[in-house]
């Protein structure tokens, strides 16, 4: 029966009482004889979400959808049928299908939190970047030694294959880069990755952590798979102090679980890390549990000082660049900036054209950023390094029983801070 006026008579009064199933089946026959299959499909799927096992209403879905004859009358009373098991399922409505088709004629199932995340569906959706660097180590401005290390460690092996499966050597590993804030280790991680030609992912503690119980180890076991699946990459952990905090002084048992699982997957127990090589960045090293500093996981220590004063000149010309300068000796302000960080140098530039740009706009003429501007700007900057020394000296004196901070004792001597 198609019969509009009928239609719209029980349209009205499913509106009136949507609870009524029989009347929203009935509605829904009407509709699917009459061609109408959207509108029928709605009402069908109210009742199924209501109902799921209800026959009648996946009937009427299935004509409505077109896959099958069109509906029948109801069959006459009687004992109903025993429902038949199957040993697939019942797979005659595929619900997520149908949420994904009918979204905006019926509302889901089943409400989620607000601030519930989505599921994570494969490498292609995650909350991290897999990128391609373009600086290499020729970028780097100085750290000579940092880079032998690096060389020695993982560039090399990787250059030459042949070799490394004569001396038997890994491709996996972990290097620990600590020293004062500012003084390029993020930059040092991604010329790493661009040095080898390798995928760069750079992982803070907002990629890891989530309320959601289990949901940051799970964030955290993604990273670490979608970094074996890009291999060779340099996987750059940064504020590791944060992530990997030592266990016996966390109050949080969630945050125990996080450090446990970025043990396991240093380990590379779930998979194999060959190819994966871990950067990490680190102010305060002493703040990490020293599990993550065995052997096999971040096992090699490396200590980046503020740049000397090749590094140093390169920083400040690099800052200069696009800004109007005259007469600006590099030298001298490299010799005025010692144990200044790459951040403060920045600082130092920004400052010199501020006040060439104050006086612009004081006498209507434009004027370069001159060698007084500089020298002006380092009296008015001062290197944020030594609050940072003033902490590591303690730890250099009385916590280095096991000669893991020799290298910063040493450096501490040479500048006479012990």
């Amino acid at each position: 029966m198609s019969d509009s006026p009928l239609i719209d008579s029980l349209t009205a009064a499913v509106q009136a009482r949507p609870d009524d199933l029989p009347l929203r089946l009935h509605l829904a026959e009407l509709l699917v004889d009459a061609g109408r299959g959207p509108e029928a499909i709605g009402h069908a799927a109210q009742v199924l979400a209501r109902e799921p096992g209800n026959a009648t209403a996946q009937r009427l879905m299935t004509s409505a959808l077109g896959n099958a004859a069109p509906a029948t009358p109801e069959p006459a009373p009687g004992p109903a049928p025993a429902p038949q098991p199957s040993s697939k399922g019942d797979q005659s409505v595929d619900w997520a299908a149908l949420e994904e088709d009918l979204g905006d004629i019926v509302p889901p199932r089943f409400a989620k939190a607000d601030d519930e995340p989505d599921p994570v569906r494969g490498h292609a959706d995650r909350t991290f970047d897999i990128e391609t660097s373009t600086v290499t180590l020729a970028d780097v401005g100085g750290m000579q030694e940092v880079k032998k290390r690096l060389e020695v460690s993982f560039l090399g092996p990787l250059r030459n294959p042949k070799l490394r499966t004569l001396f038997g050597k890994s491709l996996r590993g972990g290097l620990l880069l600590y020293g004062p804030p500012g003084c390029g280790k993020t930059f040092l991680a991604r010329a790493v990755a661009g040095e080898m030609g390798a995928a760069f992912i750079s992982l803070s503690i907002t990629d890891v952590l989530n309320m959601w119980v289990g949901s940051s180890e799970r964030n955290l076991h993604d990273l670490f798979q979608s970094a074996r699946g890009h291999a060779p990459c340099v996987l750059f952990l940064d504020e590791i102090d944060a992530l990997g905090h030592k266990r016996s002084q966390l109050n949080s048992s969630s945050m125990r679980t996080v450090v446990n699982q970025l043990l396991t997957e240093l380990d590379g127990v779930d998979g194999n890390n060959d190819g994966v090589f871990v950067l990490a960045a680190t102010n305060a090293p002493w703040d990490i549990d020293s599990a993550l500093r065995r052997p096999g996981r971040l096992d090699r220590t490396l200590l980046v000082l503020p740049p000397d004063k090749a590094a140093r000149a390169a920083i400040l010309e690099y800052h200069l660049r696009d800004r109007p300068v005259a007469g600006i000796d590099l030298g001298k302000v490299a010799d005025a900036t010692e144990h200044y960080s790459g951040a403060d140098l920045a600082h130092v530039c920004e400052t010199a054209a501020e006040f060439a740009m104050r006086d612009s706009i004081a006498t209507g003429e434009i004027r370069m950023i001159s060698q007084a501007d500089m020298l002006a700007a380092v009296r008015e900057v001062r290197p944020s390094t030594d609050a940072w020394f003033a902490t590591a000296r303690n730890v250099a004196m009385f916590a280095n029983e096991s000669g893991e901070y020799d290298d910063l004792a040493a450096y501490l001597k040479k500048r006479k801070l012990r």
